[in-house]
Formats: C-alpha cells, structure tokens, sequence
C-alpha cells in the first residue's frame, strides 16, 4: 500500500489517472468536533485489479497539496466516481473551491437500477463484485498518525472495490438508457446552494409547530447569531445551542443574562460570554422585528379535503410504475409530493425530467380523469378513458 505525503508524488499518480477513462475516489475525515470536516485521508485507484493501482494521500502532512488532484478534477477527459458523493463534493468545495467534473455517483447510479433507496457501499460490494468488507475501521480517529494496516486496508477498499461497482453499473445504465436520469439526480450535487448554508437563512431548518410571526422571527435571528457563530469558530451549531434550546429560547424570550440563567436546555457555555450575548440580542432584535419584516411561515402539507381517495390511488401507481421502472418509489415521489399531486399541485420534482416520464406524466392524467387503474391478474393496468368534448 502506497502512501503519498508530497506533493509531487501526488502529481505524479494524477498525471497517470489522467491516462485512464476514470479515477474512483473517497475521504476519510472528522467532523464531530468541528462546523467544517477536517479531511484527513483521501483515497484514490485508478482502474486495475489489485492495490498497485491505488494510492492514499495523507492530507495531513505538511510537505502535500492538493493541487495536483484539484487539477484533475478539472480535466473533463476523465470521469470521478465517488459513492454518496455529497460530503465528499462538501469537502473539495470548501477545501478548494471546485467540483469535479465530470463525477459519477455510484449510490445514485444503484438506485436508478433498481438497488433500493440509499443502498450502501458495502451492499454493492458483496451483490456486484461479490466480495465483503470489513468495516471496523469506520468510526476509527482519522487524524491519527500513524495509521494502521488495519485502517489502511479499510479505507483503501473503499476504492478498490469502487472500480468493479462503476463499470457494473455504468454499462447497465447505457444498456437501459438512463444516462440522463443520473445526470439530472447528479446536477444538485454540483451546485454551491447545497452546501453554503446563509446564516439568514438558517432559521428555515429549524421544525417550529407555530406560524406566529413574532415567535419565527425571534427564532431567525437566534438561527442567524447560531450559525455565523459556528461557522466563524468553526464549531459545531449544536455545541452552542440545540434546536430545542432555540425554541425554547424563543419562548422564554430572555433580554438579561439572569432571564438566561432560568433556561432550562441551554448548555452552560451558553449562558455567558460572547454566545449569551449574542442570545440577549437576537431575542431584542426579534422582539423589535416590526409585522412587515416578519418570516413567511412555511407553507403547510398540502392535503385538501376530498383528495384522500385521490392520493391513495396516486399512491397505487407509484407503486406499479416504480416496479416496471426497476427504481425505487421514494427515488420518483415522496408521500407529501402525492398529497400535492392530488391537490392540484404543478411545480414539483415528481412531474419533471425523468419522474415525469415514469410517473408524474400518468400521475396527471389521472388526476385529470384521463385514465383509470385496473387490475391485470397481479399487476396493475392503466386504462385510458373516452374524453367527451
């Protein structure tokens, strides 16, 4: 197993990579401690059987940068596969502001094959290349040096392994011609929204059972002081207040640090300091939000009276048409998107791009009294309906 601490041994097996039709590609990194992940190792393979194709990086050394990779992912002549990309593109962004292209997503690639919602990489391992893992290694401290054979084995796996699952299913999805499904799933996982959270906007990730605007407001401005907070000092948010201690705080609404000192879910960090500070000003900048500038409160689930017996036949055809597709149901529409549907709803993924054309398309339709659903021995048949002019 090959270790590169320089930078010019890492140009060097980029330079090769860039040879190849593909790279495959992880990280091992901590975030327990810290808002940002510290990434620790990356691995990498390029095609081949064994380990003398794949390499680890150990980021943490002093003599290494990472511009050689960052270089490669630029080159659009080779495809990077990853697997559950998404903290993976997460890191790379912020380590150095680039996404590779083109990427390839083994998770979302399976789930277009019909392997199951958010299957995992060690499922893929044994059903494609018929091989097993073993991952005792995963809650391991990365940071640790030296590492392990042990570990090493582990997190070089995570790449090896890779190649087999990439060209299974890589071809299976040219065979079936769903290339642009993946690239239409992939296209959000490439976009700097995913990942840079606004601390204005932090407040609409916080569940809230109220709509009163004075209370969402004073719930904002505690999110927004939470998350500029975190995200300066890189710590964790949850280490300066959790959601319920939010809520709470919205609640109580304490403008002095003995109103702060009767909180009963603060942690005790939090009630002094620069974190009490900025408590006592956002609950004083919420409580003089003037009623124009308050939130808009999320809008509600959707489900009118009379569309229950509409859902749960939209719910039927789901089913049938994710069956015939191969993929998941929950990959096409999620219960709440179906409750939409029936409600009249327009502007939702389920009736876009590839959805539509396995489901949201007959969705409508019967919605619309176009076709009915009827039953051929143990499937379900659409049946398309005379139109009277």
């Amino acid at each position: 197993m090959r270790t590169l601490t320089r930078t010019k041994e890492l140009e060097a097996f980029c330079k090769a990579a860039a040879k190849h039709a593909y790279v495959t590609i992880d990280t091992e990194f901590l975030r327990e401690r810290t808002y940002y992940s510290k990434l620790c190792l990356i691995q990498l393979a390029s095609p081949g059987k064994g380990d003398e194709d794949a390499v680890l990086v150990d980021v943490l050394s002093d003599n290494l940068k990472l511009d050689p990779l960052f270089a490669l992912f630029k080159d659009e002549s080779v495809v990077k596969v990853f697997h559950a990309a998404r903290q993976d593109l997460e890191i790379f962004f912020f380590e150095g502001g680039v996404f590779p292209k083109p990427f390839f997503d083994t998770q979302v690639a399976a789930m277009v094959c019909g392997f199951g919602e958010q299957v995992g990489y060690e499922t893929l391992v044994r059903r494609i290349a018929k091989k097993t893992v073993d991952k005792s290694s995963r809650f391991t401290d990365w940071s640790r040096r030296p590492l392990s054979e042990k570990q090493q084995k582990y997190a070089l796996a995570d790449v090896t392994h890779l190649r087999e699952i990439y060209e299974f299913l890589a071809a299976r999805i040219k065979k079936t011609k769903r290339v642009k499904w993946v690239e239409e799933e992939l296209e959000l996982l490439t976009d700097p929204a995913t990942y840079v959270i606004h601390p204005e906007e932090a407040w609409k990730r916080v569940k809230t059972r109220t709509n009163s605007g004075k209370f969402l407001a004073i719930v904002r401005e505690l999110a927004k002081f939470r998350e500029a907070y975190a995200q300066d000092k890189n710590v964790p948010r949850s280490r300066i207040y959790k959601d319920d201690a939010l809520l709470e705080l919205a609640s109580s609404r304490p403008t002095s640090l003995a109103d702060l000192g009767k909180t009963r879910l603060l942690l005790r960090d939090a009630r002094k300091g620069a974190i009490a500070d900025g408590i006592i000003k956002s609950v004083k900048a919420g409580l003089e939000c003037l009623e124009a500038d308050y939130p808009a409160p999320p809008p509600a689930r959707v489900r009118m009276s009379g569309n229950e017996g509409l859902a749960d036949l939209l719910r039927v055809l789901l089913k049938s048409q994710a069956e015939a597709a191969g993929v998941a149901p929950k990959l096409i529409a999620t219960a709440s998107e179906l409750d939409e549907i029936a409600a009249g709803g327009e502007d939702l993924p389920a009736l876009k791009g590839w959805r539509r054309d396995v489901f949201g398309e007959a969705a409508q339709k019967l919605c619309a009294g176009k076709i009915a659903l009827s039953a051929d021995g143990s499937a379900v048949k659409l049946v398309e309906l005379p139109q009277t002019g």
